[in-house]
């Protein structure tokens, strides 16, 4: 056969979108060894795909995975969208302490409408938008007065680009503003208490202003201020601020100093990183934000999202194995871009909007079509891939004893054994000891373990399967098997729940069932004379047996 450029294992990802490949929910073996030897065929084809799983593993599954050194597939919640699933804007920050002035540079420089405020441990605090910085200039000057008289000295020196030349503890200042830089004399008509008062290098004006009591004395076109000036300061507590700019621009700049803890808007519409993007559309269309701070279950800010990211995103692209029917697979399918199926059960009621890959063969095993895809592209099949393949193929097809067992299904088998180099006696036996042992399972593992659900003429059915060493050792814990049953059907709102216990010693089954129409269990599987779940011989498949000859009963049980 043909390696993939020369190498066995090279991933050239040509594709950076993820392709997720899954099976079934309550997943058997068949179903998660396809997975993950699709997703590997895939990735060497240069796709970034990923096999995943919709459910536990069952314990015969765990023993190959471990056998062959296989991670665990990824679990499969939902095929709709995540926020952290899309591209989003990068969360740019500010602190509560940025002022006015260095926002507003900053999204000048950065191009940005809005910032998120954070405190030391990245986790949001409140946004600050430009029309939030545009009240400032245009707003009330009330609102400005309120604001510069909450900012801090060194704030109110660090936005004009000037010096505190002296701070004090007890300082009084109530947010107003006198400017009086033009007069050196004459302050008598001023009322100055408590104020920002902007004075220019005359000392007697600068004297006169601290005497009247002024909270801040802001100094401009000086160069140095007389030391009987600041003992002057002491006395009255009155700080002083040497200006960088000259008079005009001082006036302008003073009233973006306030830090944006003061003007931030705490009530804010925020969206989980995990949260999934169709909802977020609906939510976002309800509102009239530019974009929206996205954050984690700890309030730590991860991007903004707008509506052009909702717009652009795309569904998660999907590959189905062993399965084509929606009750069946991973959440919210109806919603993913589906790309292709590859199963052997009946045909369901999958449908897509496009024409896609739908292979569908009438054999035993999904792993026997997966095996037969790897060798039609003359691809090489590592040993540790080919043991799982045969681990498939047997417990699909119960070590080749299930009436859906094809000669295929057999060749390929033993093609796989000897890639892996493994015994298919001895192989299969390993297997069928972890899967069969049930000494060490509640009943509602057991019933959960291989569960697949059906909708058969309008019932709600579940059909559990569980593979036995003999399906004697069911009778030990049947009591305890019956009440749980009973509760499934309960919780789920089911019509019949039929448990099967499948020896392939024996060579058949039994059958345990709960709910309304639990009697056409009986009329499928006939009990004998005087026997209650009498044991059925060559009854070994749910797909082309159990299934079936179900259908059939519940049709003569409704009509």
């Amino acid at each position: 056969m043909l390696e993939t450029l020369g190498i066995e294992d090279i991933e050239v990802m040509q594709d950076s979108d993820k392709i997720y490949i899954t099976g079934h929910m309550h997943p058997d073996t068949d179903s998660i060894v396809s997975a993950i030897a699709y997703a590997k065929l895939k990735r060497r084809k240069g796709f970034n795909a990923i096999p995943c799983r919709l459910g536990n593993m069952n314990a015969e599954t765990r023993y190959l995975l471990n056998r062959f050194n296989m991670e665990e597939p990824m679990l499969f919640k939902d095929a709709r969208s995540t926020m952290d699933e899309i591209e989003i804007d990068k969360p740019l920050t500010i602190t509560p302490q940025t002022t006015i002035q260095e926002t507003l540079e900053l999204m000048n420089s950065e191009h940005k409408q809005s910032y998120g405020v954070v405190n030391e441990q990245g986790k949001l605090m409140g946004m600050v938008t430009k029309s939030d910085l545009a009240t400032i200039g245009l707003g009330d000057t009330a609102l400005s007065i309120r604001l510069l008289k909450e900012t801090p000295t060194s704030y109110i020196a660090k936005t004009i680009n000037g010096q505190v030349l002296y701070e004090d503890d007890q300082r009084h200042f109530n947010g107003k503003v006198s400017v009086i830089a033009i007069a050196k004399t004459e302050l008598s008509n001023y009322e100055l208490r408590d104020r920002l008062v902007i004075v220019g290098n005359s000392t007697e004006a600068q004297e006169t202003a601290i005497k009247k009591n002024a909270g801040i004395l802001m100094v401009v076109w000086t160069d140095s201020i007389e030391e009987h000036v600041y003992e002057l300061a002491k006395e009255y507590h009155c700080a002083i601020i040497k200006s960088g700019h000259g008079t005009m621009n001082t006036t302008r700049y003073l009233y973006f100093s306030p830090p944006v803890k003061l003007i931030m808007t705490t009530d804010l519409i925020s969206f989980n990183i995990n949260e999934f993007v169709d909802e977020v559309g609906k939510k976002m269309m309800k509102t009239r934000y530019r974009s929206y701070p996205v954050i984690d279950d700890e309030n730590h800010l991860c991007g903004y999202a707008s509506r052009y990211h909702i717009l652009n995103q795309h569904n998660k692209k999907v590959i189905l194995v062993d399965h084509n029917e929606y009750s069946q697979s991973v959440k919210s399918i109806e919603k993913a871009d589906l790309l292709e199926v590859i199963d052997h059960h009946r045909v369901c009621d999958i449908s897509t909007n496009r024409p896609i890959s739908f292979r569908n063969e009438i054999i035993g095993s999904t792993s026997t079509i997966i095996t037969s895809i790897y060798l039609e592209n003359q691809m090489s099949i590592p040993k540790d891939i080919a043991g799982l393949l045969l681990g498939g193929i047997l417990s699909d097809t119960l070590k080749f004893k299930s009436p859906t067992t094809t000669e295929k299904d057999s060749g390929i088998a033993h093609v796989l054994a000897d890639i892996a180099g493994l015994d298919i006696d001895v192989f299969a036996k390993e297997m069928f000891q972890v899967s069969s042992n049930i000494s060490n399972k509640t009943p509602r593992q057991l019933i959960e373990q291989d569960v697949k659900k059906f909708d058969m003429d309008g019932k709600r059915v579940m059909i559990a399967q569980v593979v036995a060493y003999q399906v004697s050792e069911a009778k030990d814990i049947e009591a305890e098997l019956c009440m749980e049953m009973d509760n499934v059907i309960k919780e789920k709102g089911l019509d019949l729940l039929v448990l099967a216990f499948t020896s392939i010693l024996e060579n058949g089954s039994i059958f345990y069932a709960s709910g309304d129409i639990a009697s056409v269990v009986e009329e499928a599987f006939p009990n004998k004379k005087g026997e209650s779940n009498s044991f059925q011989e060559d009854i070994l498949s749910r797909k082309n047996q159990i299934v079936p000859l179900l259908s059939r009963a519940i049709i003569n049980f409704i009509q």
